[in-house]
């Protein structure tokens, strides 16, 4: 296959995991970056020797076939909808976008376009989740009747030199972090058919922890706690708690799925590998399954890699625009639930479904 020729817009934080992977792919060939300011594109091409530093408007005239999306999230319905338009190929780094209104636009136009959307999170690609979807396709837990998640932290003010954008609209621990853990419990479970949800903003004072403007207050747009219940479509029901109101820290696992003969413990959904822990019925022990494959803790790229080659070989991407759509309803459901107090259904699960059993990803 002859490798597809990608340009990404956005050289920020992200930008460097995804090239890191990238730059030794045969699938695709990153030959061009673009950003807002050109000296992040410039330092970006200088690092990973890529051949062209474009404005954003002239990486849209240009020949590449894909553009992989690294903006900002309130930026990603624009840039990826300018690209469709320009007959480009999309992959864009979660979410696939803020509201769902743009969701629907981007599935709409690539379909209408006959071009290929994708998204991030792809770390349900790894060796880690993928040990443990093989684990629930053998039977090895019986038939899944529940599932819990978590994901407890402070917030990325800590860590991130600019950390505002995560506490605007389209950020928080829902949309920042709720992808990988929705990604990874769809891809295992199938799709999700209500939630009910509570969400609320606990500790609503932030400040810039490093960089230039450390101490410098965050204004919170967004709730910073969620927590809800999820049924899915095939009758799991799962607990999914999100925050970045937990200053102390947590014992909590990432995720567990539970059924009639035993329990699987999962690693982290943010990363590729980890151990898949098993604790069969009537037992207090943990054993770790055999890994399928092996996966380093960043792979990010491995769902644009899978879309060039369904690109080629005319298939739905693992990685698909539909799949973040789908968890894209999800996140939403969560504030209307609580906005409303009531089950929100998700209409996206029944084309889901049928999608994923296609790709026999569904449990």
């Amino acid at each position: 296959m002859t490798p597809l020729q990608v340009g990404v817009i956005g050289c920020g934080v992200i930008s460097h995991a995804y090239l890191n992977y990238l730059q030794k792919s045969s699938a695709v060939t990153v030959t061009a970056c673009a950003d807002l300011v050109p000296e992040k594109a410039r330092e970006r091409a200088a690092e990973f020797s890529i051949e062209n530093v474009y404005t954003v408007e002239e990486m849209l005239q240009s020949s590449v076939d894909i553009i992989l999306n690294l903006t900002v999230p309130a930026s990603h319905a624009a840039v990826s909808l300018a690209a469709l338009e320009h007959g480009k190929h999309v992959y864009t780094e979660k979410p696939l976008a803020v509201s769902l209104s743009d969701g629907k636009k981007m599935l709409e136009l690539a379909a209408r376009k006959g071009l290929m959307i994708g998204s991030a999170p792809d770390t349900f690609m790894g060796s880690g989740l993928e040990t443990a979807r093989q684990a629930l396709l053998g039977g090895v837990i019986g038939r899944p009747v529940a599932a819990s998640a978590f994901m407890m932290g402070t917030g990325p003010e800590s860590w991130h030199p600019n950390p505002a954008f995560f506490y605007a609209a389209g950020g928080g621990p829902m949309f920042d972090m709720g992808p990988y853990y929705l990604t990874a419990l769809v891809q295992l479970l199938g799709p999700i058919a209500r939630i009910s949800a509570s969400a609320g903003s606990q500790i609503p004072e932030r400040k810039v922890g490093s960089g230039p403007d450390a101490g410098s207050p965050i204004l919170v747009q967004t709730p910073t706690h969620y927590s809800g219940t999820l049924d899915f479509a095939g009758g799991v029901i799962a607990t999914f708690i999100t925050s970045f109101d937990i200053p102390g820290g947590s014992s909590l696992p990432w995720i567990e799925i539970y059924g009639t003969e035993g329990t699987l413990r999962l690693p982290d959904p943010n990363n590729f590998d980890g151990d898949v822990k098993l604790c069969r019925a009537g037992s207090e022990e943990w054993t770790v399954l055999p890994a399928v494959f092996e996966s380093n803790v960043n792979e990010r790229g491995r769902g644009l890699e899978d879309m060039a080659a369904a690109i080629a070989e005319g298939r739905e991407p693992r990685a698909s625009g539909l799949l973040a759509y789908h968890v894209l309803e999800a996140m939403h459901a969560f504030g209307r639930s609580s906005q409303e107090g009531r089950h929100i259904a998700l209409e996206s699960a029944a084309e889901l479904g049928s999608r994923l059993a296609g790709l026999s990803n569904q449990i």
